[in-house]
């Protein structure tokens, strides 16, 4: 003879993992990431921008100078640095970065030194005033 339960067991539903916390994470990680992420690469040493007013214009190509004539582009430094940086400059400026410390000489060899290299459009990036 079979037993007969009074009382039926019911189909259990499965259980749902909850999404919101998941959605949190995933924002908490996406703002972290935006947070710490570097737009435009540092310089390779402290510059202080000469001040002027204009219009800015986005250029590609950068080229760092220090207070006392030091030259980077990139990773390099000298006239590597240079040679490299006009190389990079097809149809775009390049953008060069000098320290309102440098001497006008230093920067006129530079320009000139870039010239002879075969650059065609030099730009000096100043603070906006």
């Amino acid at each position: 003879m079979r037993r007969r339960t009074l009382i039926t067991p019911r189909m259990r539903r499965t259980a749902r993992e909850p999404i919101v916390p998941m959605i949190n994470v995933v924002f908490l990680l996406l703002i972290f990431f935006l947070m710490t992420a570097q737009i435009v690469p540092p310089a390779p040493f402290d510059l202080t921008l000469p001040n002027a007013s204009g219009e800015e214009d986005a250029g590609q190509t950068t080229l760092f100078i220090s207070a006392d004539g030091e030259i980077a582009f990139d990773t390099h430094q000298g006239d590597a640095a240079l040679a490299l940086a006009v190389a990079a400059t097809a149809d775009t400026p390049l953008r060069l970065y000098a320290d309102a410390a440098l001497s006008a000489q230093t920067l006129a060899k530079v320009l000139g030194q870039l010239t002879a290299l075969g650059a065609t459009r030099v730009e000096i990036v100043t603070e906006g005033g």
